[in-house]
């Protein structure tokens, strides 16, 4: 069906109308201190659960980017969200953030790099969208950032200190160095800052060798000293921030963030209203209309591009449809079997992302027809066509489960996925949502 088919008319009206959802759904996350409640499956705040600092950001951030798409209400609830996460969720004595509050006010303890990396995409989007005290709270959040959590000698991110940061944790882990990867590009772009950039690309090099050694399959876990941890959680494989094993979904995201950084590093890409491929597409290993440059970008390109299409390739040829449903399984062993079946709507996600940007980078109609598979199980499965959301977890038959994401805590994946792929592919979402307004 053309409602599934990217570059159609119904398929952008189709994907129109599932932000729209979306953003109508979130709208009652702010607690009066602004922190998100955690939403149940029909919107209803949970306030019996913790308000944490992760989800706020995810909050701030869509609907900064409601903001600039008009979505009525929006700025008041970015409003909301940076107050909370300048209040409430800010540790004023030890500097950065808790990593939430309990629901009768007490404090969550550590101070974690994936809030802190949430934090910095919140404000940068909030920044972008023109909201007071954006910028200061950017600012707060990189000084923050480069001080604890940024290690310039290694080109990667620690993961956990104690709440007064005096003590680091020896985890490391490739979650948290994930979302900074997402931070700094968005950085990047919305302040012109190519430190950040490179800091993105030198993250990427990391986990591109060790992937690459591991049959492109990411290890997810390590120790301090930055050896892989394979068999970390083996006891506790749904864990929904350290599961055991390669999460597919991971390595699809990964996909994703290696193209945009390497396209807006070493790529030029066409008119993006035309939606056209970019420039030195790796398609068929040549250059595709663009001659070779003496620098050598058009080749470093193709090798950041063809290492992204094999985490895509290897991520869903071993979850998609890998127990004889559809669905991709949250988790596999190391030779690709799967371990935790339970399908999570941010994998889907990831993949409607990605398929529709290796195509535009490549020009491969195998991704394109990708896209439209997954389109297809979401409309199908996944979206919640009473309320505009999606189901946050199913089991390996699709049916309803709520083992590790009870309720819809955010709509930060499901949001992005429905703007993405109509976007320029080589800027942050935030920024290519301004770009394009």
């Amino acid at each position: 069906m053309r409602k599934y088919q990217l570059d159609t008319e119904e398929n952008r009206a189709f994907m129109k109308s599932l932000s729209d959802g979306l953003l109508r759904f979130g709208h009652r996350f702010p607690s009066p201190e602004g922190s998100s409640y955690y939403l149940g499956d029909d919107g209803t705040p949970w306030t019996d659960r913790n308000r944490e600092t992760w989800i706020t950001c995810r909050m701030a951030h869509v609907y900064s980017i409601g903001a600039m798409l008009r979505h009525d209400g929006s700025k008041a609830l970015v409003k909301a969200a940076i107050s909370g996460i300048t209040g409430e969720l800010k540790d004023n004595e030890h500097g950065g953030w808790y990593p939430g509050r309990t629901p009768d006010g007490n404090i969550l303890p550590d101070k974690q790099c994936y809030a802190h990396a949430f934090v910095i995409l919140a404000a940068s989007s909030a920044y972008l969208a023109g909201l007071p005290g954006a910028g200061d709270l950017l600012a707060d959040a990189l000084e923050t950032y480069d001080r604890f959590f940024w290690n310039e000698e290694e080109g990667l991110a620690c993961d956990t200190w104690n709440t007064e940061f005096t003590v680091l944790d020896d985890y490391r882990g490739l979650n948290a160095n994930m979302h900074t990867v997402e931070a700094f590009l968005a950085v990047a772009d919305a302040l012109g800052d190519d430190r950040y950039q490179v800091r993105a690309g030198r993250i990427i090099d990391r986990v591109i060798g060790w992937a690459e050694a591991n049959n492109w399959r990411i290890p997810e876990h390590f120790t301090k000293d930055w050896t892989p941890d394979l068999e970390c959680n083996a006891d506790k494989p749904d864990d929904p921030f350290k599961p055991y094993g390669a999460t597919p979904g991971h390595g699809i995201e990964w996909a994703r963030l290696i193209t945009q950084w390497a396209v807006s590093t070493y790529g030029k890409t066409c008119n993006s209203k035309s939606e056209q491929f970019v420039t030195g597409s790796v398609s068929d290993g040549a250059n595709a209309g663009s001659e070779p440059d003496s620098s050598g970008e058009n080749a470093r390109l193709e090798f950041y591009i063809h290492a992204a299409e094999n985490l895509f390739n290897r991520a869903v040829s071993d979850a998609w449809c890998a127990d004889g449903a559809p669905g991709i399984v949250y988790t596999t062993d190391w030779t690709g079997k799967p371990v935790v079946h339970d399908r999570m709507h941010w994998t889907l996600a990831e993949a409607i992302n990605t398929s529709a940007v290796l195509f535009r980078a490549t020009g491969k109609q195998e991704y394109a027809d990708r896209y439209a598979e997954f389109l297809k199980y979401l409309d199908d499965v996944v979206l919640d066509h009473e309320t505009g959301s999606w189901f946050h977890q199913l089991d390996q038959n699709n049916h309803l489960l709520g083992t590790v994401w009870p309720g819809k805590s955010d709509i930060y994946h499901a949001l992005q996925a429905t703007l993405i792929p109509y976007l320029p592919i080589s800027v942050s979402v935030a920024s290519a949502v301004k770009m394009t307004r």
